[in-house]
């Protein structure tokens, strides 16, 4: 995955397993701060913001203390996911309205968030996502039967006959014409996904965290643009609100990869009734004007999510150079 997402999300865990006041290893005030050599007030350099922590200890003390931090994590984080699932209103309300320190930083959850959904979405399945379909047609009676396959567990005869399908793909540029040198474009890595299909996946990994993190200034031009008239909400009302709900979309979907998929399915019914719950707790809309939104957000933002996988695709193809 791609590394500017891991450092981020990195960054934003060191949040939730560092507790306040330095633990057991904080110096004593008055101790000069290793960085600038101030005098320590309390746990922080007040000049340069520095821990002030005495990390000189056993590793075996440390992996401990690692350990602990893994499972006590910061008391914020259990009040903040069981009101992101249950009052989402509440929680972006609240944040709105200046009691911040309760909960844990939304754009900090939202980048935890993005990477537990790439972790989750990678791991191991019966089927990948680039996949074919192969048709067998008996002889002797006229039967046909067809299975789904990973184009890397093609033979060398099914992907001649796939290349001579992408062979015939024509693109046409705003005219009813084929544009010769964009369907020679798009026929030469058509051939090398067929031939390098893992290749053509691990570039779509790496790219689909980047263009996943879209969906923010997406939801935040939706929802500005369905409150438009309401004076009151600004640019940031809208970016805390999509936080939020990116990263329960985000639980939801880990959540549902790694359950059976029938389940799984009825899960991802909960979103617009979360979505639903947290219009109406945040804007204070009714029931009319807040499913009159929500068909606005769903619609809008299918036509956004296309464009963004398009460019996913585009960026993907152009990568099979």
């Amino acid at each position: 995955m791609s590394q500017e997402l891991d450092t981020a999300a990195a960054g934003s865990l060191g949040g939730f397993l560092r507790r306040k006041g330095g633990g057991a290893h904080a110096l004593p005030p008055g101790t000069p701060c290793a960085n600038c050599a101030t005098p320590l007030q309390g746990p922080w350099c007040h000049a340069c913001g520095q821990l002030g922590e005495d990390f000189h200890r056993s590793t075996a003390k440390l992996l401990m203390e690692t350990i602990e931090g893994l499972f006590h994590f910061d008391g914020r984080l259990w009040r903040t996911l069981p009101d992101l699932a249950l009052k989402p209103g509440q929680l972006t309300r609240s944040y709105l309205d200046g009691h911040r320190a309760p909960q844990i930083p939304p754009l900090r959850l939202f980048l935890v968030v993005l990477l537990l959904v790439f972790l989750v979405g990678g791991l191991p399945r019966s089927k990948t996502p680039i996949e074919t379909t192969v048709t067998h047609r008996g002889t002797a009676a006229d039967v046909t039967r067809t299975e789904t396959r990973h184009l890397s567990e093609l033979t060398a005869a099914e992907k001649a006959e796939l290349k001579k399908t992408a062979a015939k793909v024509e693109v046409k540029l705003g005219s009813d014409r084929s544009d010769a040198k964009a369907s020679d474009w798009l026929k030469q890595r058509l051939e090398r996904v067929i031939d390098e299909p893992e290749r053509f996946y691990l570039v779509l990994e790496s790219w689909g965290e980047r263009f996943a993190f879209l969906m923010l200034p997406l939801s935040t031009l939706l929802l500005a643009v369905a409150f438009a008239w309401r004076r009151e909400f600004f640019l940031f009302d809208h970016v805390i609100f999509s936080l939020h709900s990116l990263s329960f979309m985000g639980l939801v979907i880990c959540v549902a990869l790694l359950i059976p998929s029938d389940l799984g399915g009825i899960l991802l019914l909960a979103a617009p009734v979360h979505l639903f719950l947290h219009l109406r707790g945040v804007y204070r809309t009714g029931v009319i004007m807040t499913l009159l939104r929500m068909s606005w957000l769903f619609l809008a933002s299918l036509v956004g999510v296309t464009f963004i996988i398009l460019g996913l695709l585009a960026v993907g193809l152009n990568a099979m150079s």
